[in-house]
């Protein structure tokens, strides 16, 4: 195999051409609306083309900001929360090493995604006599966490560095307007642009997500060219090859015959986050009007040990989805050791992604007995082409899983609530 493959293992053994028979004219329908821009939310669909039409011009300038960084600082701290670092930091780490920042030139750090004053300021003391360089993504500038984490920072890099402090700090935001935009050009510091019609869930291919990944070292250039086959090749209107739509028809059959949640599952540890930015995707794109699979994730074979236990005889609420990754970034031999009493004689000599792998395919067979279907994700190996390619993939796939359920895949209203709460609780002026 040599490109991304989607596999369905039914708990009757339905094959994909029978699902898509009931599921074809509706992949019509919403194929149609994605690419014509005249579904709910058409103005948020700037995500689609920007593998072949991003800045050119700002992309380089991401590169050479980048390299200075590299250039002069130990530490480079990313300030957002939500679509402003989940994809970044998802990308990062499966594309790194699993202990990047002990191994690294620069270690990289996220702050302003939760407001608890322990972990700010054991982050602050962590980085205080190393230098530093910030990356603060908003595209208001006065969302709280960030917003709060930022004044922070910033007194903290202008007492360290005076007026040089403007030239270690890079603001991603809106190219315009809005408070972070006014300070950025009040105090020189170089700006990166948000794009209007791409919300944060699916911005992470746009400078929000690409400077913070070119500072970790990562070829942002292999990432956008995997996301550039992605595009052209899941618009294909041959539907029943598209892998993007063969995912987006076998979750839709899980959602009709009454499942609640959607596990994302990885047998690779440096995933996990890959499968919180995933969560956020689908959280915002597909929870509302009542409706929407519940995203949640999962990382094997250490959570089979903990929720393998409900997954194969609890509740039957949910389906898998498995990410497959067949090659692992480094392999390792099981080494001959006599007499080691550890029961794993006969496994001497294979890999450990051969007992990995079999592990995942045997988890597969004992669900499907349990009652729990498996989509697969298969992919060659984890790199930066196919991270950029699997980005696409579920991006696409959550605009038309969302057309599908009929609602707006590209608002979160509901998100605003908790803010309108808590900001009269606080005593906000105006609230």
């Amino acid at each position: 195999m040599d490109d991304i493959k989607i596999a369905f293992r039914d708990i009757d053994d339905t094959s994909y051409e029978n699902i898509f028979g009931r599921f074809a004219e509706e992949i019509v329908r919403c194929h149609a609306a994605i690419h014509n821009k005249s579904g709910l939310g058409n103005e948020y669909l700037g995500w689609l083309e920007k593998p072949r039409d991003y800045d050119r011009d700002e992309f380089n300038r991401i590169s050479v900001a980048a390299q200075k960084v590299r250039d002069d600082s130990d530490v480079f701290l990313i300030i957002g929360i939500g679509g402003s670092y989940l994809g970044a930091r998802a990308a990062i780490e499966a594309l790194s090493n699993n202990f990047y920042n002990q191994v690294n030139p620069v270690q990289i750090y996220f702050i302003g995604h939760n407001m608890s004053s322990s972990y700010i300021s054991d982050l602050l003391e962590l980085i205080k006599d190393k230098r530093v360089s910030v990356n603060v993504i908003s595209k208001s500038g006065t969302t709280t966490e960030p917003a709060l984490a930022f004044r922070l920072v910033k007194q903290m890099m202008e007492e360290k560095y005076g007026e040089d402090a403007s030239k270690r700090i890079y603001v991603t935001t809106d190219e315009k307007r809005g408070a972070l935009k006014a300070l950025a050009d009040l105090q020189g510091y170089e700006c990166f642009v948000i794009p209007d019609d791409i919300g944060g869930r699916y911005s992470v291919l746009t400078p929000v997500g690409l400077l913070p990944i070119a500072v970790a070292g990562i070829d942002i250039n292999e990432l956008m060219r995997g996301a550039g086959e992605g595009m052209t090749e899941y618009a294909s209107t041959d539907y029943i090859n598209n892998e993007c739509y063969k995912y987006v028809v076998c979750r839709n059959l899980q959602y009709r015959l009454g499942k609640k949640v959607e596990v994302l599952v990885n047998y690779e540890p440096n995933m996990a986050f890959f499968g919180q930015w995933w969560e956020q995707l689908y959280g915002e794109s597909e929870g509302k009007d009542g409706k929407g699979l519940f995203p949640t994730s999962a990382n094997f074979t250490t959570d089979l040990h903990s929720l393998g236990q409900f997954i194969q005889e609890g509740s039957p609420i949910l389906f898998e989805t498995v990410i497959d990754i067949i090659e692992p970034r480094i392999g390792l031999a099981i080494p001959q050791i006599p007499d080691a009493k550890d029961g794993l004689d006969y496994l001497e000599g294979e890999e450990i992604q051969y007992v990995n792998r079999t592990a995942m395919e045997g988890t597969i067979e004992a669900h499907n007995r349990g009652k729990v279907s498996n989509i697969i994700i298969s992919i060659p190996r984890m790199n930066e082409y196919y991270m950029g390619k699997l980005i696409f993939l579920f991006e696409k796939a959550c605009g038309v899983s969302g057309y599908m359920l009929g609602v707006n895949p590209f608002n979160q209203p509901g998100v605003e609530e908790y803010k309108t709460s808590m900001f009269k609780l606080l005593g906000k002026p105006g609230f």
